[in-house]
């Protein structure tokens, strides 16, 4: 097992690092662009940690030192809905366009966290953000999954919501430690957790609704 597969920073290189870099790719050349993007989502869909192990081959080869939780977790902050495109729900309801929003939102204050960690005033005002953005996620999957069909898929998105209070719990674990110890680290990846099962939540949503 690589380190990618410990890792929730995985699933987050393709649509955080890569996909951007096409979107810009794509201004000057489309069908280069295209190729790329088809290729690596199928690269990585084949063998999974791929798109990380190539970062970290390229860093190592470079004798680079990046810290890739925090990088990534900065990075989530300006991905786009066209770089996440596996995790944007197209239904039109209000449930459904709520949750995309609310899924951006958790998303986008939780990337703050490098940049304000430093800070103690400004991390706790930050900290009560999230706690509030993790509340109204909730609120909106328990709204979408009124449109779920069939027992088994409401099932399906019941086990998702546990996983991600589980992980949400977790993360306010993961802050009282770094209060006592000061690892920062620590609180990077416990975010990116947060952040991976918010987006196993939309994936869910999608495969049930769409």
């Amino acid at each position: 097992m690589t380190m990618g597969e410990e890792s929730p920073v995985t699933s987050l290189i393709l649509p955080v690092l890569f996909r951007p870099i096409l979107s810009q790719l794509e201004k000057r050349d489309v069908q280069a662009s295209q190729t790329l993007r088809a290729a690596l989502s199928r690269t990585e869909t084949a063998n999974p940690g791929f798109a990380y192990d190539f970062v970290v081959g390229i860093m190592r080869q470079g004798e680079l030192s990046v810290n890739m939780n925090e990088s990534i977790l900065r990075l989530q902050g300006a991905a786009s809905d066209v770089d996440a495109v596996e995790y944007k729900l197209n239904r039109s309801e209000d449930a459904f366009q709520e949750l995309n929003k609310k899924s951006c939102a958790l998303k986008k204050i939780l990337s703050r966290i490098p940049d304000e960690i430093t800070d103690r005033k400004t991390f706790l005002e930050t900290i009560k953000e999230i706690a509030s953005a993790i509340k109204k996620l909730l609120d909106a999957v328990n709204e979408v999954s009124g449109f779920i069909p069939g027992p088994s898929n409401k099932q399906a998105l019941e086990q998702r919501k546990r996983e991600f209070v589980k992980f949400s719990k977790r993360f306010s674990n993961t802050l009282k430690d770094y209060f006592k110890e000061g690892q920062a680290n620590s609180v990077y990846v416990s975010a990116l957790y947060l952040i991976h099962q918010t987006n196993m939540i939309m994936v869910t949503v999608k495969s049930k609704c769409e």
